[in-house]
């Protein structure tokens, strides 16, 4: 049983670095191999053709019109949530802020970007349209210069584009914006000619860079969609690295780029079947990503309409919104944009709560204290047996204290003797541990919601805690900020994971050592190797941990008293 402890503390210990240390030592020289390759077989090609894609980069001054960037006309949007606009030449969304979220804590800082016009290093935009076959039939292209009917959109109102062709073929897009972050998109062709036609909608998202830094195995980034009510998900890594994967949908579904906090989505309406793809590759340093979906192939009759709506999401992941959103459009597995991982049977579950919590406290850092007692609460059979379990083998020390003076020469001998005591005082010292096993998933669920959760996102808890869902800032080795210095990330030992590890010290103190001498010192040294190994853990998971050990010791020391007297 003693090895069955060891195996467990090593297994606990070993996991943590490798999953700390994959990245650095296995990923990034991979990737950067990958991307090596990448660049090799597609020097001489473009990301993404028009002729087998749907979209190509264009800059500026390839613009048809004669039009350059400064006076293309856009469509302004102007809300409570978004600012940005609608380009009339391609009719594009290539360009939106968002008015409630800042780049950084700083009150002055600028509103988080979400698209950005074409033609740069930092192109991300949307686009809607028709396909078809017919070389003779004309169709709105990249370059094609819009009318609209006014030029302002606001949440709750409609503004619409029409463009005719040689052929008297009109094309209709009607956008309209809601409080939040959802667009609806009309389309209607109207076919003046004399004759049918066919045509297929399309729709994509293409961006030429990622906005953020993805924590390994934390949370996804990349393109993502729901087919036939089945999550896809591929990283941009994989985007570049591999070749276009394509799928279908007959019930419904969506595609997008979802990144840490921010989501922009395309869902085609229910109603027609669909395929997409998930593209990318890169060149010249310049990795082109896109997702696209392509609806089935529509024959118009002369002097017929026919029209066609679809959704575009563009903004925070607010689980609520996507909630609300999943039930008033029926947009399967919507609320997915947020990954809550393996564990979402809990981790959503842990954000409800924690989320109700909120509106009562008003304070997020206050709100994980409350949901800590509340696990406490739940978990308490569980760790109350591990405290009684723990507290007679502490009355046993004496006992095995002699069994190892008496074997100190044969181990094996030992180990069968603490063996036949424990089953006599019918004890299992892997109980002791049976607590920290079941809060595994507890505490990387909480670790999900604190990190992954936009409404964590720059919440302030009480003193140098401006987000807790970043790192404890402070550090020990600059004296907590006296000394003007700024050590590397590794030294970055702030306050609150001192007090984690503190606290976790002192809750080994209240508990028999473990009768294995080698097993005795790995748990001597873990609260110090913890503390280095999740200093960059999000402030909120170290309060958690703090409080979650305060109350196992008020707990473990009512328990300590009951039986002395």
């Amino acid at each position: 049983m003693n090895q069955d402890i060891r195996n467990l503390v090593i297994t606990i210990f070993l996991s943590t670095l490798i999953l700390l240390g994959w990245q650095y030592f296995y990923d990034n020289p991979r990737q950067a191999a990958i991307q090596k390759n990448i660049e090799l077989k597609q020097q001489a090609k473009d990301a993404i053709s028009a002729k087998n894609e749907i979209v190509s980069e264009v800059e500026p001054s390839d613009s048809l019109s004669g039009k350059t960037e400064a006076n293309i006309p856009h469509i302004k949007i102007n809300s409570e949530t978004l600012t940005g606009s609608i380009s009339l030449q391609g009719l594009r969304f290539d360009d939106l802020s968002l008015n409630h979220y800042k780049k950084t804590t700083d009150l002055d800082s600028e509103n988080v970007k979400l698209f950005h016009k074409s033609g740069k290093r930092d192109s991300y935009f949307v686009e809607f349209g028709w396909l078809s076959a017919n070389k003779d039939l004309e169709v709105p292209t990249k370059f094609t210069l819009w009318q609209a009917d006014k030029m302002d959109l606001n949440a709750g109102g409609y503004v619409t584009f029409t463009w005719k062709n040689s052929k008297n073929v009109i094309f209709k897009v009607t956008i309209g914006l809601d409080e939040n972050y959802m667009f609806s998109i009309k389309q209607d062709v109207i076919n003046g000619s004399n004759h049918e036609i066919n045509l297929q909608p399309y729709g994509l998202v293409y961006r030429t860079s990622k906005h953020s830094d993805k924590p390994i195995m934390v949370f996804h980034e990349g393109a993502i969609g729901v087919f036939d009510n089945i999550l896809k998900e591929v990283t941009y890594e994989d985007l570049v690295s591999k070749e276009k994967q394509k799928f279908s949908s007959k019930a419904g579904g969506w595609i997008g780029f979802t990144d840490k906090y921010w989501l922009a989505s395309i869902i085609p309406t229910n109603s027609v079947n669909f395929d997409a793809n998930f593209i990318g590759s890169k060149i010249d340093g310049v990795e082109k990503l896109q997702v696209d979906y392509i609806g089935p192939t529509i024959a118009i009759s002369s002097d017929e309409t026919y029209s066609l709506t679809s959704n575009l999401f563009a903004g925070a992941k607010v689980a609520k919104l996507l909630n609300n959103y999943s039930e008033q459009y029926k947009i399967a597995l919507f609320d997915r944009a947020i990954d809550y991982g393996w564990f979402y049977f809990i981790t959503k579950p842990m954000f409800l709560v924690l989320n109700y919590i909120f509106l009562f406290t008003k304070n997020f850092g206050i709100a994980i204290i409350l949901i800590t007692i509340l696990i406490k609460i739940l978990m308490f059979p569980i760790a109350n047996k591990s405290f009684k379990t723990m507290q007679r083998m502490k009355k046993l020390q004496p006992t095995i204290a002699k069994l190892k003076e008496q074997y100190a020469g044969d181990s094996m001998k030992l180990n069968s003797e603490m063996m036949a005591l424990y089953k006599r005082e019918s004890l299992s010292p892997l109980s002791g541990c049976l607590p920290l096993i079941v809060q595994m998933p507890v505490f990387f669920s909480l670790y999900k919601v604190i990190f992954i959760s936009i409404e964590m996102r720059h919440a302030p808890f009480f003193g140098w805690i401006k987000d807790l869902s970043s790192p404890d800032p402070t550090t020990i080795f600059n004296l907590f900020g006296i000394i003007p210095w700024t050590p590397p990330q590794v030294l970055m030992i702030g306050i609150w994971p001192l007090i984690m590890g503190l606290t976790m010290f002192l809750q080994q103190k209240m508990n028999p050592e473990p009768a294995d001498p080698v097993q005795a010192k790995v748990m001597k040294f873990l609260p110090f190797i913890f503390v280095f190994m999740f200093q960059s853990f999000p402030a909120g998971l170290m309060i958690y941990w703090s409080w979650s050990n305060i109350l196992s010791m008020m707990q473990q020391f009512l328990i300590n008293k009951r039986h002395e007297n």
